[in-house]
């Protein structure tokens, strides 16, 4: 972005011509950051609760007393029930917040890190490293020959990656879309797979079964770099395209013209969307969709699934150093100081049973201990830059254990209906607040400086907040006396020094992409080769090659409650907003004022339901309203639902709304869940409707 000021007050905001990801385009959400910055619902001042939880009864606080407040009820739960009896909680990983939090975490000596994760990116991305070691990036620069966008509407979700593929589309990219919901991408495809929501693993395996029947595959690649091919090739026998079709919804003869087509069209890359991650198959499917990404010789080659080089900082989290071999995250361990958190202790996380290599606690592990206490209670909380009760499965059960917790602390930028319900808020600043570093390895590995351009009120970053919260519990000798010194630890791999980056000194940055790099070092895997049958995940008890597991049950559940629930439900997400956030910006409540429900024009009219009516949308765990969009884009059995929904206009008299138009009061916390990282049916959940 470039901020423009007059007075030293930012005024305007455009996108930069000269950035290498966004060229200068800027998604609605970017031109409405003046709106966030001056909107008068921030928070500004730390608050304590002075009346019933909830009600909305707030005094004003200095942060010393914030953090008195914070720092005594927490340190008292630990001495009297243990570390363990608190959980850090974080939302959308950004800006190295998550690993500042685990180490917050580890220093108090907490494995209760409650995260998102098993429903975002962290499915696919432990997939693809147990699979060959790295999670792979796109080159679209190059551009790939063909792109398969699979459960992902990246002109909504992914702004600047929507952008890069329609470029190398107009180079020539063949596109195939696996969507159960017509998209932009969808309707510019050469092949669009209208797929039954939840059904993807049937989907990757029956690819797999028409690329391997066929021998599609790169012969040489899979003979020299993979292991367990052969029984690759008996497992896939099982998934003909006519019994996948059967399961997906989608025409055999589609099923193998889109494996015919992505195998044939080299380089080329999968697109993985969140869909992929929210259903109990999420680690599986993901991992089929690896495999096809091995075998027809797409790792590692210019266009295709490249291994990036990182950006050189501390935090390289996600930089595609495998933990499968033990390796991942060069710096993790000086950034989250994990030594401090013995393995047994770290074993008592309340979510135990799942990839050793899985790290967090699943939120409804959480709400499990809190309201049963189950393995063990969980007391108080720390939740930063997450709404839980929008953002949560089965917001019911969220809020009955936000509700019961003894104490919770809450830190965002607004009042949300989670933060409503903390006994202490604290006021965290946006992102043109405070000084930082931004990082990305699309097109090339990069770091810009983010400089601060405006004070809001009392407001601190998420990084000064948790600095702070360390030195009032008593760890600050594990964190920074000021926050440039913070950012310095990040930046001394580089040999750069925070100050320098500031008055404008360019981060080094010759990270070259390099390809082909296992000819010479092997895959980051055991066997040093990609493992299609993984002894890793066998010997931990899991699943050594993808398999129908509980698709094929929740197709079962669907048979017996079709009568009482005939449609299926799953969810989407807009470009206006990001996740639960934004609803209270007028640039973008205007432009999408209310919830939507995408609903083919046959099924509305069985209905009786027109377009823009209210409509009740009911499954076993609850029931929603939310306002009819009729699309000839979806399959009459299926409706397409929006996700994030409370209402900021409804005040604390009215809760928010938080139950009114919220997707999660319809999901269930309860089994099954995914074995390798907890992730539950968000999509496809056997639904009826009516109008309201």
């Amino acid at each position: 972005m470039l901020i423009r000021l007059k007075g030293g007050i930012p005024v305007k905001v455009e996108g930069d011509p000269e950035h290498p990801l966004s060229r200068g385009a800027l998604c609605p959400k970017g031109k409405a950051s003046l709106e966030y910055l001056n909107s008068p619902h921030r928070l500004k001042h730390p608050l304590k609760r002075t009346g019933k939880r909830g009600d909305g009864e707030w005094e004003r606080i200095s942060w010393d007393e914030a953090w008195e407040v914070v720092s005594r009820a927490l340190n008292g739960i630990k001495k009297e029930s243990g570390p363990e009896s608190v959980a850090m909680i974080h939302g959308s990983a950004k800006d190295f917040i998550d690993t500042h939090l685990v180490r917050l975490a580890n220093t108090f000596g907490t494995p209760n890190v409650v995260t998102i994760d098993h429903v975002c990116h962290i499915p696919h991305m432990l997939a693809a490293e147990y699979t060959f070691g790295f999670l792979p990036e796109a080159e679209y620069d190059h551009p790939p020959a063909c792109v398969i966008i699979w459960g992902a509407n990246k002109s909504m979700t992914g702004f600047w990656t929507a952008r890069h593929i329609n470029r190398a589309r107009a180079k020539g990219t063949r596109l195939i879309t696996i969507d159960p919901m017509e998209s932009a991408h969808a309707r510019s495809s050469d092949i669009w797979l209208r797929i039954r929501p939840g059904s993807d693993l049937a989907l990757a395996l029956g690819m797999l079964k028409v690329i391997v029947e066929r021998r599609l595959y790169q012969e040489d690649f899979v003979r020299e770099w993979t292991t367990g091919f052969d029984a690759l090739e008996t497992h896939v026998k099982d998934y003909p395209p006519e019994r996948v079709a059967e399961l997906t919804w989608v025409p055999a003869p589609d099923i193998v013209r889109a494996a015919e087509l992505y195998a044939s069209n080299s380089p080329a890359h999968i697109e993985m969307g969140n869909a992929i991650d929210q259903s109990p198959d999420s680690f599986q499917t993901a991992r089929a969709i690896s495999i096809l990404m091995a075998i027809t010789g797409n790792l590692d080659i210019p266009g295709g699934e490249i291994e990036g080089p990182g950006m050189g900082f501390r935090d390289e989290n996600r930089s595609g150093e495998s933990i499968s071999r033990g390796a991942r995250g060069r710096y993790d361990s000086q950034f989250e100081l994990r030594h401090l958190l013995p393995r047994d202790r770290r074993k008592r996380r309340v979510s135990p049973y799942l990839l050793d290599d899985y790290r967090y606690v699943h939120s409804q592990s959480f709400v499990r201990a809190v309201l049963e206490g189950d393995p063990y209670p969980i007391k108080a909380a720390f939740i930063q830059g997450s709404n839980p009760l929008s953002s949560w499965c089965d917001a019911k059960n969220t809020y009955r254990a936000l509700n019961g917790l003894d104490f919770l602390v809450v830190s965002d930028m607004f009042m949300t209906p989670t933060a409503a319900m903390a006994d202490v808020v604290f006021p965290a600043a946006g992102y043109l607040e405070f000084d930082g570093l931004r990082g990305h390895l699309l097109g090339g590995p990069f770091i810009r400086f983010q400089p601060k351009v405006a004070q809001v009120g009392e407001c601190l970053s998420d990084h000064e907040i948790i600095n702070g919260l360390a030195w009032s519990l008593g760890l600050g000798h594990y964190f920074w006396d000021k926050i440039d010194d913070f950012w310095d630890f990040v930046l001394e791999p580089t040999g750069m020094a925070f100050d320098q980056v500031r008055r404008g000194h360019k981060i080094p940055n010759d990270r070259a992409v390099c390809y082909r790099k296992y000819q010479e070092r092997g895959f980051k895997t055991p066997s040093g080769k990609v493992e299609i049958y993984s002894e890793t995940l066998k010997d931990q008890g899991f699943e050594p090659m993808p398999r129908l597991g509980s698709d094929g049950d929740g197709e079962a559940e669907e048979e017996d409650q079709k009568e009482v629930f005939p449609l299926l439900c799953t969810c989407r997400k807009q470009i206006w907003y990001e996740h639960s956030g934004g609803r209270q910006i007028p640039s973008l409540r205007e432009r999408y004022p209310e919830p939507r429900v995408a609903i083919h024009p046959r099924t509305a009219q069985k209905y009786a339901i027109g377009e823009s009516d209210w409509v009740v949308i009911e499954t076993r765990r609850g029931r929603i309203r939310q306002k009819a969009a009729l699309s000839e884009g979806i399959d009459p059995r299926v409706i397409y639902a929006d996700y994030g929904w409370w209402f900021p206009e409804k005040g604390t008299e009215g809760s928010y709304g938080w139950d009114t138009s919220n997707y999660n009061i319809l999901t269930v916390d309860e089994p099954p869940w995914n074995p390798e990282v907890g992730s539950f049916h968000v999509r496809g959940i056997p639904c009826r409707i009516r109008k309201a």
